[in-house]
Parts: C-alpha cells; sequence; structure tokens
C-alpha cells in the first residue's frame, strides 16, 4: 500500500539533490506542497529548486530538527533515499526528535497510484533514455504527463515534471531492490543484467526481484532479444529489433547511421510502418521499441509516434555533445556499466572519419576520460572494463568515484591502468578531474572526440578544459 499525502503537511527530502529525489520534489512543489530539503553540493538541480521556491540547506546536520521546526507549523514528512545512510546526522537526528521517515519509493508509488494511467521503467541499462523518449512522445501528441526521471529531459529542461494529464512516466531503480514496492498499470524491463553488486549477492537475487516487480505490474513489456528476459520474465507482451522473432512489437529492415536509424515497424500480424529515428546505435533503437510499444499499448496511434520521433532528443548526458577546444571535440556520457560503455564507444566510432555525422567536425580518433564508478562495481567488473576501454583508440583514467562505498584492497585505477595496458589499449592515469584538465591537450590531438564517461562526477570535465592558448580579444 502507497503512502497517502497529506497537501497541508511539508515535505522535507534529505539528499533533494539526487536525481530521483528532485524530481520528486519538482513535482510536489508544483502540486502545490511546502518543499524544504538538504544537501552537501549546490548542483544544477538544488538551484533549480531553489529557485522554484523550496528552502534548501547545504549541510546535513542535527541543527536541522530546529530549522524545521521553526520553519514548519506542523512537522514535515522527511523524505530519504537509499543513497542517505542511516549514520547520515540530520536523518539520524529527525529520527531521534520523532519525526516521521518514508523512502522515496513509497512516495513514487502513491504518484504512480494518483493517475488513472501510469508506467514505470525498469531494467539494467536504458531507463533513463527510454523513459525520456516516452514522455516526449506524449508531450508531443498532447498527453501533457507527470514525469519523474532519472535525467533532465530536453522537452521540459528538468528531470521532474507535473502535467495535467491522466498519465504519468517513472524510472524505476532496481540499485536497491525498493522498486517491488511500484504498481505501475505498464511496467517496462528494458534488458537485464547484473550490476549493483553491493545489494544483489547474484543474478538469481537480481531475476526474483525483477519478477517480483514483474508480478506487480498490469502489463509488462519486456525486451525479446535479451536471453534473461526471454527465459525468465517474458511478460505480456515484448519487443524485438529481429523482424523475425515471434515477439509482437518488432523492428525490421534496421539501417542505423552516424545520423540516426530506420526501420519498418510490425504489431502483431500488421506492418504498421517505417519510422525514422534521430539517435544513433543499436541500443537507442532498442530504447525507443521499448517506448513506442509503451505509447501503442496507451492508444497513442502509430502516425502521431512516427511524427513525434523524427525531433527526439537524447537526455542530458546521454552522448551529449558539449563544445569545440582547440579542434577536440567535447561530449559527456553516462556510461558506467561495461555494457554501457560498450554501447557509448560504439556509437563514438560511428562519427570516425565520417563526413555525415552530426558533429560541427570530422572525428579521427575517439578518447575516453573514464571515472569508474563505485568500487564494488569496479571490482565486479574488472576484466569486463579493460577489454572494452582497450577498444578505445586512448584511455585518460581518473580514480574510482566511491559513491559513499569504502575503498576496497587492491581495487583503484592504477591496477585498472595495467589491465587496460595488458589487454592491448594505450592508457595515461590521473589523481584529480583538475589534473586531467590541465594535461588534456598534451595527451589528445586535434581531431579527437573526447568523451568524458562515467557516472560520477567526470561530467565536470568540459567545463573545466580551457584553451591552452590565449585567445585573441
Amino acid at each position: 500500500m502507497s503512502y497517502v499525502l497529506d497537501p497541508q503537511r511539508p515535505v522535507h527530502f534529505v539528499g533533494i539533490g539526487g536525481m530521483g529525489m528532485s524530481a520528486l520534489a519538482e513535482v510536489l512543489a508544483a502540486r502545490g506542497f511546502r518543499v524544504s530539503g538538504s544537501d552537501i553540493c549546490n548542483s544544477n538541480r538544488v538551484k533549480a529548486l531553489r529557485n522554484g521556491g523550496a528552502r534548501i540547506r547545504l549541510q546535513q546536520n542535527a541543527q536541522a530538527v530546529s530549522a524545521l521546526r521553526e520553519a514548519c507549523r506542523n512537522p514535515p514528512l522527511v523524505v530519504t533515499s537509499s543513497a542517505i545512510k542511516d549514520t547520515n546526522p540530520e536523518l539520524a537526528a529527525l529520527r531521534s526528535a520523532g519525526m516521521e521517515v518514508i523512502h522515496r519509493v513509497d512516495l513514487l508509488a502513491s504518484l504512480l497510484e494518483s493517475h488513472r494511467r501510469s508506467v514505470a521503467v525498469a531494467g539494467a541499462h536504458g531507463k533513463t533514455t527510454t523513459s525520456t523518449i516516452l514522455s516526449t512522445i506524449l508531450m508531443d501528441v498532447g498527453l501533457d504527463p507527470t514525469a519523474v526521471i532519472g535525467g533532465i529531459v530536453p522537452w521540459f529542461g528538468s528531470n521532474g515534471r507535473q502535467g495535467c494529464g491522466d498519465v504519468v512516466v517513472a524510472e524505476a531503480d532496481e540499485s536497491d531492490g525498493t522498486l517491488v514496492k511500484l504498481s505501475p498499470q505498464i511496467g517496462i524491463i528494458t534488458n537485464l543484467e547484473l550490476d549493483h553488486t553491493d545489494h544483489y549477492s547474484d543474478l538469481d537475487h537480481l531475476v526474483a526481484t525483477m519478477a517480483q516487480f514483474g508480478a506487480n505490474c498490469k502489463t509488462l513489456l519486456t525486451n525479446g532479444d535479451c536471453p534473461l528476459l526471454r527465459h525468465h520474465l517474458p511478460g505480456t507482451r515484448q519487443w524485438s529489433l529481429d523482424g523475425e522473432s515471434p515477439a509482437h512489437y518488432r523492428l525490421s529492415e534496421i539501417r542505423c547511421s552516424s545520423q540516426g536509424s530506420w526501420a519498418v515497424v510490425h504489431a502483431g500480424s500488421q506492418s504498421l510502418g517505417p519510422i525514422s529515428f534521430p539517435l544513433p546505435g543499436r541500443h537507442n533503437l532498442a530504447n525507443l521499441a521499448a517506448a513506442m510499444a509503451a505509447a501503442l499499448e496507451l492508444g497513442v496511434p502509430f502516425s502521431a509516434v512516427q511524427k513525434a520521433c523524427r525531433t527526439l532528443r537524447a537526455p542530458e548526458r546521454r552522448f551529449e555533445f558539449h563544445s569545440i577546444v582547440d579542434e577536440r571535440l567535447l561530449v559527456s556520457d553516462y556510461a558506467h556499466h561495461p555494457s554501457e560503455v560498450t554501447a557509448t564507444l560504439s556509437m563514438a566510432q560511428l562519427m570516425v572519419g565520417n563526413y555525415q555525422s552530426k558533429f560541427p567536425l570530422v572525428p579521427r580518433r575517439v578518447v575516453v576520460a573514464f571515472q569508474p564508478h563505485r568500487y564494488s562495481r569496479t571490482q565486479a567488473f574488472f576484466k569486463e572494463f579493460s577489454t572494452v576501454l582497450a577498444t578505445a583508440d586512448s584511455v585518460l583514467l581518473l580514480p574510482i568515484y566511491g559513491a559513499g562505498e569504502k575503498p576496497i584492497a587492491g581495487v583503484n585505477h592504477h591496477a585498472l591502468a595495467m589491465a587496460i595496458e595488458k589487454a592491448g589499449g594505450l592508457v595515461h592515469s590521473f589523481e584529480s578531474i583538475e589534473h586531467l584538465a590541465e594535461e588534456l591537450h598534451s595527451n589528445t590531438q586535434p581531431g579527437d572526440l573526447v568523451l568524458a564517461m562515467g557516472a560520477g562526477s567526470i561530467n565536470r570535465l568540459p567545463d573545466l578544459v580551457r584553451s591552452p592558448v590565449p585567445l585573441a580579444a
């Protein structure tokens, strides 16, 4: 049973700057709730929420109790997430003071249940892109959805949006297993692969969790090209990039280029027609197939889907072009699992020497500036990371972004650098993003596509890179 919100009661988010938390905070603020929160970083999401009227403290300590009592006539509802540990001084103080604390997933479950039509997008990879594509299609056809997404959606410039329609699209994070509390009308599982080894003991544990999520969905759409889903979680209906597949939704005659993709769409025995999509890469075509299947299940006409797809854009930090500095293309991407790194590198390599690519200049090489994310993930996929990174023309490697985890002996970027070299790659190690930014020009060449890749703070790199030669006035 989801949590029933009282519009008269203030809501306080501990760790409000996180993508999942800030999206919920934005939706509640738009609904008229009095929203406050805390964070340790004045991020863009924190700034946006402050501009919208949220009261946010840039510290997390026991003084939050007295500050909230002074600011709120009624005791606030406190929302936290799995990223905030029980030892967090603010959270511990709020609990000691007797304030009610719920997990963000309880709030998300309530939001889903408050809409007549709800879609929750889960899976190992592609959740944010699939959610973005679906939300954009629904916006384009006038359904005005509410959205809670793990990335910035170009259409509305935010990761959270309160719509006026009866549809909500939400990203369902599987990292902590809490998605089993969600009961959407339509559930999507984009693919399944072991990750988040800090939570999941093995693949069976992950499959069991996703099966419980699937059982809660009235309609479950899954990827027929994913062996784990095909065998363990076929769902209500599947989609596939194989035109001969038994999946209900299928794409055939696929053509992919550096400018985008084209395919013919089939539903059951019916050929619906061609679709053109401006994002390159088969992985993005799979994300499109998932979003399109959900849109069709919601009753959106295929002709409207066709029209909406022509102008789709990827969410922020998904192969996002940033700038050109001294003939070096700076691109940011969120990939942080070996499969995601593989897909993103493949897409980048499509651009090399391609005069039809959308970049302002034609790249000659792909250089990856990589920041490993979490010690547990780096340890679990050490061999896979070294193998795929070795396929880049050059790797600029940063220390592991711990994301709150404690270091693991022997698991560090120096060990990973040695493994990349052993796999045949060229790698240079750096001790900080600032150090890398300072040395970028001496470790790259004009015509390089520099791909800042990872889920931590690596997205700061393009802004830190400056020309070594003063520009003429």
